[in-house]
């Protein structure tokens, strides 16, 4: 796993950015796939997270993802919910301790926070819908309603793809060009005609910024670039694989 300078030394606070290392899963999953969405045995996904919620000190029915959908939307975690009631939504709050809430990508920005002073935590899927359509602001509100400051607020951005990884083409500009032309910064030429070079990352850190969260860190790693390290849905995609592996990134108040 990794953890952010930013998050490690707040008190009663854990947190994980895992890695695929570490688990049971084979093939395409190997080996710490957390993705309840994706096609692996049921089992392996299981024990997978069992270990994960081992290191986060919860136990594994206290390791709470949502059924993802790119929104906006966030959700208040007050107990835990099984797989198959899990709501749907990109970001998960909670201010009830030893309830570990967490986000699953595989290219994604997985975004943790944290109020420690007023025991508020929350976990954002930060996609480049969520993040455009307002997931990171959501998830700042959200922690504020239930007693956090956002000016004590810290967050932390773990594997995410990066630009030089990530081309797409003139539809997906002039969308992100329509709802703001200073986004054109976020934009670098691609080698292939009318396509470009996206910068999720500094997307994803200037809606941080705009949320007034001063204290944040990128980790700075991308998960297509080190495939013995990261899932990758577009590394797979790519390559013509039939599925993919999801990593976990959690935090947790402790008692």
């Amino acid at each position: 796993m990794l953890q952010a300078a930013t998050l490690a030394t707040l008190e009663r606070i854990r947190h994980a950015f895992f890695t695929r290392s570490g688990g049971v899963s084979q093939g395409v999953y190997a080996s710490l796939n957390g993705g309840v969405g994706s096609s692996d045995a049921p089992d392996k996904i299981a024990e997978n997270r069992a270990r994960m919620a081992a290191v986060l000190g919860v136990t594994p029915d206290r390791l709470l993802t949502a059924y993802q959908i790119h929104s906006p939307d966030v959700v208040v975690a007050d107990e835990p919910w099984t797989t198959d009631k899990r709501p749907r939504a990109d970001a998960i709050v909670t201010r009830v301790p030893q309830l570990a809430i967490g986000v699953s990508t595989a290219d994604c920005g997985p975004l943790l926070f944290a109020d420690s002073e007023a025991g508020v935590i929350g976990a954002t899927h930060a996609g480049w819908r969520g993040a455009l359509t307002g997931v990171i602001g959501a998830t700042i509100a959200a922690m504020e309603r239930l007693g956090a400051n956002r000016s004590r607020i810290s967050g932390a951005l773990g594997p995410t793809i990066r630009q030089q990884n990530y081309e797409v083409g003139p539809e997906f500009v002039e969308r992100f060009l329509t709802a703001d032309r200073a986004n054109a910064r976020f934009f670098a030429p691609s080698q292939r005609d009318g396509h470009a070079m996206f910068d999720l990352t500094s997307y994803i850190a200037g809606r941080v910024q705009e949320a007034g969260i001063a204290q944040f860190e990128d980790l700075g790693l991308c998960t297509y670039a080190e495939p013995a390290r990261f899932f990758s849905y577009r590394r797979t995609t790519l390559s013509g694989e039939p599925d993919y592996g999801r990593h976990v990134n959690a935090i947790v108040l402790a008692e």
